[in-house]
């Protein structure tokens, strides 16, 4: 199982030495592999050097990076070159309406094409439609996330979480 950790403040994850997250993993005896960071395009663009570095270290030790709300912001592919992204996250504002809106639908699959491309696990969020679930699937898209599959829910309730698999029959 694996925790994806979202990180909100520009700073937040650059203050953090890659040798923090080390012993912290360390000390509650879990894989590195465990860990996922979530960074927003915004957060590595304020500050792409001091970004590159750690993530880089962060990465080394087998963390996995990810990229939230991708195409809402800075939106540059050269730090899909720079950075050591695990995955892409494609924001929810493309998959809410890619089954009424043709450029939502073409970005939905240009993005997972092009993470595919190059080795990066593509995530749509606000996943709330079976037919959503369809278009992204026929367009190779693996994982999903949103309200088709379960509300957000307090940790206590996911322990005992029964995934319900939605319908998808034509």
């Amino acid at each position: 199982m694996s925790t994806a950790s979202p990180s909100r403040a520009p700073q937040a994850a650059y203050e953090v030495p890659a040798d923090e997250y080390y012993a912290t993993l360390a000390s509650w005896r879990l894989p590195a592999s465990s860990l996922e960071i979530e960074l927003t395009e915004s957060m590595l663009m304020a500050d792409p050097v001091s970004a590159s570095t750690l993530l880089r270290r962060v990465a080394d030790l087998g963390v996995r990076l990810a990229i939230d709300d991708f195409g809402t912001g800075y939106s540059s592919l050269a730090y899909l070159k720079r950075f050591p992204v695990s995955r892409l996250k494609i924001d929810r504002s493309f998959v809410r309406d890619l089954q009424t809106d043709a450029n939502d639908a073409a970005i939905v699959a240009a993005v997972v094409a092009m993470a595919t491309s190059l080795n990066i696990e593509a995530v749509a969020e606000g996943v709330e439609t079976v037919e959503q679930l369809r278009f992204l699937q026929s367009h190779g898209c693996r994982v999903v996330q949103g309200h088709l599959f379960s509300a957000p829910c307090p940790a206590a309730d996911f322990v005992s979480f029964h995934f319900p698999v939605p319908a998808t029959t034509v």
